[in-house]
């Protein structure tokens, strides 16, 4: 894959208010929590883990380790506050907000438009594809046969992998086999998003990264990103951005405030809404909106707080092959934010969520 390009205006990265774990809700536990867990080896290949609530920096660790830029390998890292990270999957979940503002300002199809008429170019695809929707781009219910959950990233017959050494990527998404009617079920996608980020990119007028820029990145105050371009220039739609940890951490900032800033309304509240609202299950413990996921932690009651109950409470969150997580917590106006060099590891999803389930939420009070 090509190497990423720089699309950010300086290498400074936002300014939260860093606040002591114990004035924002937490117990004195939180850091030795997190280094209990590297230290019994439960957790292993991070690279940086944020945690804020509201606009406080509660927690924050940087590690050093091995790491990749898109698949080209970037050595031993010593990560700090300013090193911009591969978001990997994440870029969809951040694209689908990119794909909210379009929306409201008119520049992209509207949810219900039916999805082959806005690449005339491929009308000899149209037999059985009549019903897909921009709906079901954005639920990745399209029914097309994709496979990049089985296939490693590093097998070139793993569908993204596929779509992006394709002579023309969009014909390979589109011309993929209909396995089902579209709306049934849930199937794991990047030539979904890849479809968005064409109807962004041709709506708007702008790059991908220019439009991040001037109506994502640059109202929350993120100077500084990369996005990685495809042999062909595109940039990956699904999985090319690169932001430090507390940029992601805005992020999921962002949706907590229903899409404002700053007195500004960046995203649309009732998209902000529509993306995290459950519309298929995506396994056993997720469900899967517009490019979100969402679904429940368990709140355990506290020895010494015998009369606070058991809950389960709601998380959004934004998953990333390797281990990058924004998961968002509304009901503690928390967002955990963990970047890791476990790629194509079919465990890298343990280390994120024992930081969550073993080091954040039991720091809770």
């Amino acid at each position: 894959m090509a190497d990423a390009v720089a699309q950010g205006l300086s290498a400074q990265t936002p300014v939260w208010t860093p606040v002591a774990a114990a004035d924002a809700g937490f117990d004195g536990a939180l850091a030795s929590r997190v280094d209990k867990l590297i230290a019994e080896k439960r957790v292993w290949g991070l690279h940086g883990v944020v945690v804020t609530r509201g606009r406080n920096l509660v927690y924050e660790r940087y590690f050093e380790g091995v790491d990749q830029a898109w698949g080209r390998d970037l050595g031993t890292v010593r990560f700090d506050a300013d090193t911009l990270h591969d978001l990997r999957s994440v870029s969809k979940s951040i694209l689908a907000l990119l794909y909210g503002i379009a929306l409201e300002k008119g520049k992209v199809p509207p949810l219900d438009a039916p999805l082959l008429p806005l690449f005339p170019q491929y009308a000899d695809l149209m037999p059985g594809r009549e019903a897909i929707t921009v709906k079901h781009v954005l639920t990745m219910t399209m029914g097309l046969d994709w496979d990049e959950s089985s296939i490693p990233y590093t097998d070139p017959a793993n569908s993204e992998i596929a779509m992006e050494t394709a002579p023309d990527r969009y014909r390979y998404v589109l011309g993929r086999p209909i396995i089902e009617p579209p709306g049934r079920h849930w199937i794991y996608s990047g030539g979904a998003t890849a479809l968005l980020g064409h109807l962004l990119a041709k709506g708007t007028g702008q790059s991908l990264p220019d439009f991040a820029r001037d109506h994502l990145f640059a109202p929350l105050g993120i100077t500084a990103f990369e996005w990685a371009t495809g042999s062909d220039g595109t940039p990956s739609a699904a999985s090319g951005m690169r932001l430090s940890p507390r940029s992601a951490a805005l992020i999921g900032q962002l949706l907590l405030s229903g899409g404002a800033w700053n007195g500004n309304q960046i995203v649309p509240k009732a998209w902000i809404e529509a993306a995290v609202t459950p519309r298929v299950a995506a396994d056993e413990a997720r469900s899967f909106g517009y490019h979100w996921y969402s679904g429940h932690f368990g709140i355990a009651a506290r020895p010494e707080a015998p009369f606070r109950q058991a809950r389960m409470e709601r998380w959004w969150g934004a998953f990333g092959n390797g281990g990058q997580r924004i998961l968002v917590l509304p009901a503690f106006d928390l967002t955990i934010v963990t970047t890791s060099g476990n790629y194509n590891a079919p465990d890298s999803w343990i280390p994120p969520i024992r930081v969550v389930r073993e080091a954040v939420l039991p720091s809770l009070l």
